[in-house]
């Protein structure tokens, strides 16, 4: 029997996420992307849904490989304006009562310390529903805005990310213990000063040396998600991640992605069922195949070929205009890209030229797109996750909100009624409802927990609580 499929929308706070031009179909709402109202609105259409979050990419740097400048990208709205995800997650939890908020942030901008404070704020918030994307950054577009030549190289980002974790982990985990808090208005007494640890954490990136200014959260450490599909980045997510982001097209790939995060997962003490996978899905559906088919036509005629070129020379770190669109795709690997893009077009059956590339990733990004009726649909989703062992999708969009209403209100009622989908939610926080009953806070097993009650001597690598 199939599993209960999960399902995350796939979100950016911009005008253009993965389908250059399609702002302009008059179905579309991505013009309001500025606008709160247009956040609760796709928020309370995801959760109608059942859908288990909302998944938002981010990054701070702009696509400016293209022709050597962010002209296309400018013209296009490929990603730029692009606002901060972190300020939409109240909004979007105060409409809300189960969905999830998934924000990505990068560990190479900011210290451990301020990013550690703005998550433990949301999980006070939205009541244990917050999960962080964790990611390195890969563009030295993103690195010049804060002071920075350049990127730091490939393996060595993961490197810093390892120490980044551990000391957010011993705030999160560590400074404060869970009876510190008693708010006891007899004595006046909000909190025990004697069970409250400031964290010295001395490392080869990072400093730390202070009290977690905040007090525990429902999941202290935020759900944890993850997108590394590298060989570093697998290390990286099977030591760390709850849920990885897999973006292949297709499912042999995915397969072999998922089986060996899992078996990665176990050399770090971990249980490979501990980690959900999400493949990157678009899905275009219709109440018959004419249906779905004349939708995918109309889109196809919004598409914006240089707005994809921009994002796709932006990921690849490849100046895609100094190729044929009819040559195939180049398979120049740059140290500071989104490698796993390049392989996972370079693992298919046949060679792709730029020009099939650009049209199969302007609507929904490089991951498959299903195209179907709503039996077309279900069968084919089923079929990813009984042959792949992933646990669900982040899905993607042609149009906003309209892709996900049409998920919600034609494939969701149709996997519930073959048992694949959940009717209810689940109560507690978002782990709870990821994990199950009992799992507000990460095991004992993941690396978060060696930062719990213990003294400085034990304290592993270069953190220590005072």
């Amino acid at each position: 029997m199939s599993k209960i499929i999960q399902v995350n929308g796939f979100a950016i706070f911009s005008l253009v996420h993965l389908s250059p031009g399609l702002w302009r179909h008059p179905d579309d709402r991505s013009l309001d992307f500025a606008s709160l109202d247009y956040w609760t609105d796709v928020a309370r259409t995801l959760e109608a849904g059942k859908f288990d979050a909302i998944f938002i990419a981010d990054g701070i740097g702009i696509h400016d490989i293209y022709a050597g400048n962010a002209d296309a990208a400018l013209r296009s709205g490929a990603q730029i304006p692009k606002l901060d995800p972190m300020l939409l997650v109240s909004a979007m939890a105060h409409v809300t009562e189960h969905l999830g908020l998934g924000v990505t942030a990068s560990v190479s901008y900011e210290p451990p310390f301020t990013l550690a404070r703005r998550f433990s704020t949301l999980d006070h918030l939205t009541k244990g529903r917050v999960a962080w994307n964790i990611v390195t950054g890969y563009s030295n577009a993103a690195s010049r805005p804060v002071g920075r030549d350049k990127v730091m190289s490939h393996d060595p980002r993961y490197d810093l990310a390892d120490e980044f974790l551990d000391a957010v982990y011993a705030l999160w985990e560590g400074s404060w213990d869970d009876g510190a808090v008693f708010a006891d208005r007899e004595s006046g007494t909000f909190a025990d000063p004697t069970r409250i640890r400031k964290i010295r954490h001395h490392g080869q990136h990072f400093k730390v040396d202070a009290i977690h200014l905040v007090h525990p959260s429902p999941q202290r450490t935020p759900f944890l998600f993850q997108a590394g599909a590298s060989n570093r980045g697998k290390d990286f997510a099977a030591r760390h991640a709850e849920a990885v982001f897999l973006g292949e097209l297709s499912k042999a790939a995915t397969a072999a992605n998922v089986a060996e995060t899992r078996t990665r997962a176990q050399s770090f003490g971990r249980d490979g069922r501990d980690i959900r996978f999400f493949a990157l899905m678009t899905v275009i559906v219709g109440k018959t195949r004419a249906e779905a088919e004349a939708k995918y036509r109309d889109y196809q005629h919004y598409i914006d070929p240089r707005g994809a070129l921009a994002l796709l020379s932006g990921w690849t770190g490849i100046d895609l205009s100094r190729y044929s669109l009819d040559d195939p795709f180049p398979s120049v690997k740059k140290d500071n890209a989104v490698t796993s893009m390049i392989d996972s077009f370079a693992r298919t059956e046949r060679p792709w030229t730029t020009r099939e590339i650009v049209e199969h990733s302007a609507i929904g990004g490089r991951g498959p797109v299903i195209v179907g009726s709503v039996s077309e649909v279900a069968d084919q989703l089923q079929a990813w996750v009984d042959e792949t062992d992933i646990d669900g999708f982040n899905l993607s969009y042609a149009v906003t909100p309209g892709g996900y209403q049409d998920f919600a209100e034609l494939v969701v009622p149709e996997l519930q009624r073959r048992g694949v989908y959940k009717t209810e939610y689940a109560t507690g926080t978002f782990r709870e409802k990821v994990f199950g009953p009992g799992r507000a806070r990460l095991p004992s097993s993941h690396p978060a927990a060696r930062f719990r009650s213990r003294s400085i001597e034990e304290q592993p690598r270069a953190t220590a609580r005072a």
